[in-house]
This record gives structure tokens, sequence and C-alpha cells, in this order.
């Protein structure tokens, strides 16, 4: 942070003071810097260079023993950030010299008036605190500007926390769409490879030192997290479908097994029929009434108990098998406990925001 600042020096020098009458009514002086006493000045906060300095050349003496001087500089300020409310957080600064003209409003209002800031942060306030330092035989004057300065959120709200709410929402709809062809693990796959942009752009606007994770770093991970487990239980639930499909293919298979069987029984009786009427001598055909009608009822058994067979296995066809109803309940439970974690997850982490926000604030 670059603070520029005017410092003026008042101070008494009681071996300078003279008589004006004495002096053709002279009341005022300007002499070299260089020749005279000047008061030692340090600034704790500050890191930039010495060439920043633009002292004054020249001192003003007035006929009293006062001495007048100033001096401008720019002052490289370094503090420890505090992000874990970041974008909306609130960082304090503490600059270090040894005086004032002006109050803390009003230095406030000179500051926002002439500051220009660097876009995303806009001052709130200054105040100061003035103590007396004692330390061995030394006593000094200390005062102590606290700056302090507010992040404008909105840029990181729009790019940042509204789209990983948006994604979220977005996996919540997911569990509406089909479970055919695979389009919504295809779907929630994507949701997860946008979370993953996201995170790349929040790594390159934190810093990698902070011992302490921000809130918007947790928010961004529970969102990933909870999008991983939803495209884990949608590969789950894709594989207890297959599962059925794949019985469905092998009892059809078994199905036309049978048919063969049948159908070799079936001429094997013919091949043995054609035998009987090649040697007509060997056997004889029963001609009595009662056999035969008997013979034509067990026909239309068999053919009731096929066409049965037949009814039961389209039925069977329309019902959902055991390891889809199986997937069909897992993914209900797991949509109401996914529905409920994420709205718990979103209600603590904006209290959670708004508390800490309003107390730092105050």
């Amino acid at each position: 942070m670059n603070i520029f600042k005017t410092l003026f020096q008042v101070w008494e020098n009681e071996f300078l003071t003279w008589n004006q009458s004495d002096f053709c009514g002279i009341d005022m002086l300007t002499v070299p810097a260089t020749r005279v006493w000047n008061p030692d000045l340090f600034i704790q906060e500050d890191a930039s260079d010495v060439g920043t300095i633009q002292k004054s050349p020249f001192v003003r003496v007035t006929s009293d023993g006062m001495m007048y001087s100033y001096f401008r500089q720019r002052l490289t300020s370094t503090c420890q950030l505090n992000l874990w409310l970041f974008p909306f957080d609130l960082q304090k600064s503490n600059s270090i010299n040894l005086g004032s003209v002006h109050n803390a409003s009003t230095l406030t209002d000179i500051s926002e008036r002439y500051m220009v800031t660097r876009g995303e942060w806009y001052l709130a306030e200054i105040k100061m605190v003035a103590c007396n330092v004692t330390k061995a035989a030394f006593k000094t004057s200390k005062l102590t500007y606290e700056i302090t300065i507010i992040r404008k959120p909105m840029l990181y709200v729009v790019i940042l926390i509204v789209p990983l709410f948006f994604l979220l929402l977005l996996d919540l709809a997911s569990f509406f769409i089909c479970e055919a062809k695979g389009e919504k693990l295809n779907f929630k796959v994507t949701i997860l490879l946008s979370i993953s942009v996201l995170l790349l752009i929040l790594q390159d606007m934190l810093p990698s030192t902070e011992d302490k994770l921000p809130m918007i770093a947790t928010y961004c991970v529970m969102t990933f997290g909870l999008v991983g487990i939803s495209v884990l239980e949608a590969m789950l639930v894709g594989f207890l479908i297959e599962l059925d499909g794949h019985r469905a293919k092998k009892a059809p298979n078994s199905a036309c097994e049978e048919i063969q069987l049948e159908e070799n029984h079936q001429k094997e009786a013919a091949r043995a029929e054609e035998e009987v009427q090649v040697r007509p001598e060997k056997c004889y055909l029963p001609l009595d009434g009662p056999s035969g009608s008997h013979l034509l009822t067990l026909i239309l058994e068999e053919v009731k108990a096929a066409r049965q067979e037949a009814v039961g296995q389209e039925k069977d066809e329309g019902k959902p098998g055991h390891y889809t109803r199986m997937a069909e309940i897992i993914d209900y439970v797991f949509f109401v406990l996914y529905f409920l974690t994420v709205a718990t997850f979103l209600t603590v982490m904006y209290i959670h925001w708004v508390h800490f926000y309003y107390d730092y604030v105050k």
C-alpha cells in the first residue's frame, strides 16, 4: 500500500531568538536546513527507500525561536492480510508518525478526497492513537495511524461465488435426467470440470502463504466434493442398471435354446412318423374315437400353457429388474440427502459470511 504524505515539523530553538525591533522589524528568516538542528523522525512502517523523500532545503525561523520545516514522502507500507472473509474482507494497517495537524475525521475526509485507489479497495477510515513510549532513559512520543480499507467484492462474487452456486443447482437438477445412454453421468462430469476451472482461478487470486484457509476456499472445496460424490452415485446407479441389462440379454438366449430343443424334438417325432408310414405292417393307429379326442384335449392344454407363458414373459419384460429397482431406491434416497446437505451447506456459509463480516466491521 502506497501512502503519499506531507510532514510539517514545528519545534522551538531557544538559541535562535532576537528582538525584531533591533533588526529593522525582521520577524522571520529563511536559512539552509543544514545550518541548524533538525529533530530526528523515524517511521517504523516504511518499506520504501530514501529516494522517495523530498525534503525542503530551507527552514523558516521566527524571532521567538520557532522553527518550521516540511518534507514530502511516499510510504510503502506492508501489513498482514486477513483473508478469512475473502472477498468480503476488511484490512487494517498501522503507520507510525510523530504528529498531525488534523483530527481523525478531518484526515479521513481529506484522504477520501485526494486518495486514488487501485480499483478493488476503498478507504473506510483513519484512526489516530497517541502514546508516550519510555525505553531505558529515552522518552519518545508515538502516534499510530490505523488505516482501514475494505475490498470491493462484486468482481469476485460475479466470477466465483455465483457461478459455483449455479453449478451446484445444475447438479441438483441433473437428478431429473434419464439414466439412458449415460447422459446424466456426462452432464455431472462436465459440471465437475467447470468447478475445477474455477478452482484454478481461485488459486491465482489467493496467496499461497496464508495459514488459515479462507471461507471462499472452503466454499469451493465443499462444492467440488459434493459434485464429486454425486458423480460417484451416478456411476453406481448406471452400473446397477447395466446389470439388469445383461440379465435381460441372457434370458432370451436361454429361451432360444429351449425353442431349439423343442424343434429338434419335433423333428425327431416327424422322422419317427415317416418311418411308421414307410413300414405300415409294423405299426397301427388307434381308430377309436375317445383316444382321438383325448389327444386333441392334451394338445389344447399345451397351447394354452404356452400362451400363458408368453403373456407372463411379456409382463416380466415390462417390470423393472431387481437391480433397477435397487438403483431407483438408491437414487431417490441420495437425492433427498444430497438436497438437504446442499441446503444446509449454503445456509451455514451465508450465516458465517454475514456474521463474521459484521463482527469484523464492528
